[in-house]
């Protein structure tokens, strides 16, 4: 088990292969579809002002060598007003790919956690901008919350509270790294390798 604590540096990040099992701790960023859309619109290839401007000055610092999850979290809040992660089981990775290159190169993101692995685009930024993909367990959704020792703020809830940020502290939160920063990516061996597999079942 390899320990990662954010934030994270890129020489830690180029230690990483394929295979290697993490505990993350520390901050996390959860950010699905509607975050992923905001981020690269109004911070990257846009000109943030206002609230947009304010909200990115919060969060580059904590992007910038930091960790985001592809989460929709079940969230509840208490009668202090304060959040909690009742279910926080990773979402499929793979509608991020149109973006997700763009967020680790512009923000210095060092890791994505999430589930089913991404495509070509993320690949090469993880290789070029030292970053890795980290596949989190299916279907433990309630386990993965406990790792959420607290929800330290939220934002952005009017895209709905599964597509806020949400920014968490986590400890010890368990998972693969099955794409690195030196071009390997175990989703698309199994893609290839399930494709020879069907041409010589089919004789193709």
């Amino acid at each position: 088990m390899i320990d990662l604590r954010t934030p994270i540096s890129e020489d830690q990040i180029r230690q990483l292969h394929v295979g290697d099992v993490v505990a993350v701790s520390g901050t996390v960023v959860t950010a699905r579809d509607a975050a992923h859309k905001y981020m690269v619109e109004q911070w990257i290839e846009g000109t943030p002002a206002g609230d947009d401007a304010a909200l990115l000055a919060i969060l580059r610092p904590v992007l910038a060598g930091g960790v985001i999850y592809h989460c929709g979290p079940v969230v509840r809040q208490d009668e202090s007003g304060r959040w909690h992660f009742v279910a926080a089981g990773p979402t499929t990775s793979s509608r991020e790919e149109p973006y997700e290159h763009k967020v680790i190169g512009a923000l210095g993101v060092r890791a994505i956690i999430g589930k089913g692995g991404m495509g070509d685009l993320t690949l090469g930024a993880c290789a070029e901008h030292g970053a890795v993909y980290l596949h989190a367990v299916g279907g433990a959704a309630t386990l993965i919350a406990q790792r959420v020792r607290e929800v330290e703020d939220v934002y952005k809830t009017e895209f709905g509270l599964p597509e806020a940020f949400w920014r968490i502290r986590v400890e010890d939160f368990q998972c693969v790294v099955t794409m690195d920063s030196h071009g390997g990516s175990l989703h698309k061996e199994v893609l290839e390798k399930s494709r020879r597999r069907y041409r010589e079942i089919m004789g193709g």
